[in-house]
């Protein structure tokens, strides 16, 4: 008997191709100098981002194993909200942290992990219900993504 694949990667090309289209192509260019200054300083602000973060988000998840009780004790839908915003802001984390190092090296793997990022991002968005988060973040985000592409081989 053939084992099937799975269509996930697949699917994940397909929408970076659609959203590549619109937000890469058919939506108005930024400037060269801009991508370029985007690109070349991108991976510091991230950095420096990171930096700044960590310790709000290490200070988070120390709080969040003493709230979590707490949380539950609100309600399924706000505990679950809760331990869903750490669970992404952790995985954005550590996909940031990753991707750092082949972004200054203008990989291509990298600028999908940023990619992932945003997607990770949109579906927490979407499973607390915030509107305004799913569609101004993720259209901005990929916006400037896919802008920059082009840049990373």
């Amino acid at each position: 008997m053939k084992k099937e694949k799975t269509q996930i990667p697949s699917s994940l090309d397909e929408l970076e191709g659609l959203l590549n289209e619109y937000f890469g192509i058919k939506a108005p260019q930024l400037p060269e100098n801009v991508k370029e200054i985007l690109v070349k300083f991108g991976p510091y602000i991230t950095l420096a981002i990171l930096f700044f973060s960590l310790p709000f988000i290490l200070g988070v998840l120390g709080l969040g194993a003493v709230m979590s009780p707490f949380a539950m004790m609100g309600g399924a839908r706000l505990g679950a909200g809760y331990m869903l915003g750490i669970l992404v802001a952790v995985v954005s984390l550590v996909l940031e942290i990753v991707a750092l190092p082949g972004l200054f090296k203008r990989e291509i793997k990298s600028w999908r992990m940023l990619f992932w990022v945003s997607l990770v991002t949109a579906v927490g968005a979407i499973f607390r219900f915030d509107l305004g988060a799913l569609v101004v973040g993720s259209i901005v985000s990929w916006y400037f993504l896919f802008q920059i592409r082009s840049y990373y081989k």
